[in-house]
């Protein structure tokens, strides 16, 4: 039933990249204001618990592969809700505004009549190599990181790819598993074989994985650990940094598990 008691209004908000506390509490204040929430795959549902009791929570799907709703029917869909019911929360994973079509979305309400406000996300580009210690620059190691994403419309390998490659440049690349192979053998042309890479699914979640290697061995690790999406690629310099560290801290405890046993 349609209430004309309720302003017609979108907010786009960023969900973070999976673990429900990396939400801004900006985007939990939104949530708790819905009348109806419109979410996409890669959302914790963990997050529908913020919205009243009340609201609505439509599943709108996004997701490579799976079933879901086109991009025009979830612009009608937000248009309908807000005009229906009042204030529409556009759930996306990560960063709206980063690979994630949320500038169609707010244009879309704006034409249609609609009050917008947008509430930025932390992304995955950003958060998931981070959380593996991974800095994306880091002083005589990296002086810039590119975004890329791997596929283009037509489905093919984003020319993009190719500048990055040619960079020295951390490259972060997001819905790429798909093309995996193909990355690490584009990158080998310009970095050679040796060049480090990581593959994490799942960042941030509890079921996340990673697989640390080089452009050489890293098909066969996402293979042999049964990777795939979602995930995050990091390519660069950095990742080897992060290994090293690694290794420190695995020695660092072994050392330490060696002395503990002696004193005992």
């Amino acid at each position: 039933m349609l209430d004309r008691t309720k302003q017609p209004k979108l907010t786009l908000v960023g969900a973070g990249p999976g673990d429900e506390e990396l939400i801004t509490l900006k985007g939990v204040k939104a949530l708790q204001q819905a009348d109806v929430v419109l979410y996409d795959a890669l959302v914790n549902k963990a997050l529908l618990k913020q919205a009243p009791s009340g609201c609505m929570k439509v599943y709108v799907g996004k997701r490579a592969g799976k079933h879901s709703f086109t991009q025009a029917e979830i612009n009608q869909l937000i248009v309908s809700y807000a005009f229906l019911s009042g204030h529409v929360v556009r759930l996306k994973g990560g960063d709206p505004f980063v690979f994630g079509r949320g500038a169609e979305e707010i244009a879309y309400a704006q034409d249609h009549g609609l009050a917008t406000a947008v509430v930025p996300g932390i992304s995955s580009a950003l958060a998931v190599p981070a959380l593996q210690n991974i800095s994306l620059t880091k002083r005589g190691v990296s002086r810039s990181f590119w975004v890329v994403t791997a596929t283009t419309r037509c489905g093919g390998l984003s020319k993009d790819l190719h500048l990055a490659a040619q960079s020295s440049a951390t490259i972060v690349i997001l819905m790429g598993m798909r093309k995996l192979g193909q990355i690490a053998q584009l990158f080998t042309q310009f970095r050679g074989a040796q060049e480090p890479i990581a593959v994490i699914q799942n960042g941030s979640r509890s079921n996340e994985k990673v697989a640390t290697g080089t452009l050489a061995t890293i098909g066969h690790l996402a293979k042999k650990q049964a990777l795939g999406t979602p995930a995050v690629i990091v390519i660069g310099q950095v990742v080897k940094e992060n290994l090293t560290g690694l290794q420190k801290e695995i020695i660092h405890r072994k050392l330490l598990s060696s002395n503990l046993k002696t004193m005992i």
